[in-house]
């Protein structure tokens, strides 16, 4: 069985050193002048410093080193090289993003450079190699197609992350509450003896889920500091890595439960959020003949701000929708009985991700905005 209590070390380490980092780093930001500036397309309305990627890099560095002296993750470093994958991935990416928050690289340099971290992935093992197609069965990934089906990976679940960290707290909220949920999944399917107790990809997502909480509580609106794209792309490397070794390498016989029918699922409802935000962003901006990396305020976020909720209202909802999706999927590996009763349960949560977007308040803003034009159009006539 996996020894829970390294994990929680392990957590606590990260969210120690990333928040004990995080305002050094926010000082050090302000000195050099790396800031995010506001304009028409984002929300903050005041110079913020970026540097909570950083303390995010630092406390991800610390933690890791940690687990690898802990006799208890001995077994997780040893006779292989994908932690040091997952560490030199994840140096890149933040180069990468680091480099994109000073001098806003082109979106082909940047895919570039989410390739390079994906390749790192690939030569040092950090690769799916199997995945169940619900009625289309089990299939393995042909050595041709692991770096392809890698770098895709990486490419879509950064990008994920990247698009959504447009309001303060929401990308470190649902990458916290994701990466949790992900790492109890793998720890349990340890536990079933369904995934070998030297995997990886429950390390990484307990740090990816310890650097957030740790992050978050400078974070929150209003932030006084932001992860900028360096935080974001790590994140999203960290945990495109920890999906990719759990869901990717879950045994074709488990068979245990729902989800274990297609277990690379997992992570299109653990982060559920920002990969169908991804996806609309895509096809939107697809439709209008611009580039995918072209900046627009449709996002999901945008849309809940437009509904008439506020800043910390709109991420607390999608918060609370990336807890239920996490739920979703850990509920059934421990109550088994309610396998059946799922994909109602799906049913009922597309009907209540519809009732909590309150259309009613968007008639509420249509009444105000012509109340507001009846007002403006009087006073003109006045003055006529």
């Amino acid at each position: 069985m996996p020894e829970l209590g390294w994990y929680l070390l392990v957590l606590v380490v990260a969210a120690v050193v990333t928040g004990a980092l995080t305002l050094p780093a926010q000082r050090i930001s302000q000195k050099v002048g790396y800031v995010a500036l506001p304009d028409e397309r984002k929300i903050h309305g005041r110079a913020t410093p970026y540097g909570g990627g950083a303390a995010m890099f630092m406390g991800f560095s610390a933690a890791m080193i940690v687990a690898a002296l802990l006799p208890g993750l001995h077994r997780v470093f040893a006779g292989t090289s994908e932690p040091l994958g997952v560490v030199l991935a994840g140096a890149a990416i933040f180069a990468i993003g680091l480099i994109d928050d000073v001098r806003d690289m082109s979106a082909p340099a940047k895919m570039a450079g989410q390739v390079l971290a994906a390749s790192i992935l690939y030569f040092l093992g950090v690769t799916m190699y199997q995945f169940k197609v619900p009625l289309a069965g089990f299939i393995v990934l042909t050595p041709g197609w692991i770096p392809l089906i890698t770098a895709i990976w990486v490419i879509a679940l950064t990008n994920a992350v990247n698009l959504i960290d447009g309001l303060d707290g929401l990308a470190a909220g649902v990458v916290a509450i994701g990466g949790g949920a992900l790492a109890v999944y793998g720890l349990r399917l340890m536990d079933l003896g369904l995934l070998p107790l030297n995997n990886v990809g429950p390390l990484v997502a307990v740090v990816a889920c310890g650097v957030c909480l740790g992050f978050l509580p400078f974070n929150y609106h209003p932030a006084r500091v932001f992860m900028g794209d360096a935080g974001a792309l790590l994140l999203g490397l960290l945990m495109s890595a920890s999906t990719m070794v759990i869901g990717g390498r879950t045994p074709p016989t488990s068979g245990v439960t729902y989800f274990f029918f297609a277990p690379l699922f997992i992570p299109f409802f653990i982060l559920g959020v920002p990969l169908v935000d991804m996806a609309f962003a895509f096809v939107r901006r697809t439709a209008r003949g611009t580039g995918f990396h072209t900046p627009d305020k449709d996002h999901i976020h945008h849309r809940l701000l437009r509904l008439g909720h506020g800043h910390r209202r709109t991420v607390v909802i999608l918060w609370v929708w990336t807890a239920l999706l996490s739920g979703f999927v850990l509920f059934p590996l421990f109550v088994h009985q309610v396998n059946a009763i799922i994909p109602f349960g799906a049913a009922a949560f597309g009907v209540g991700l519809y009732t909590l977007f309150h259309p009613g308040l968007r008639h509420q803003d249509l009444d105000q905005d012509e109340a507001s034009t009846t007002r403006v159009a009087t006073h003109v006539a006045d003055r006529r």
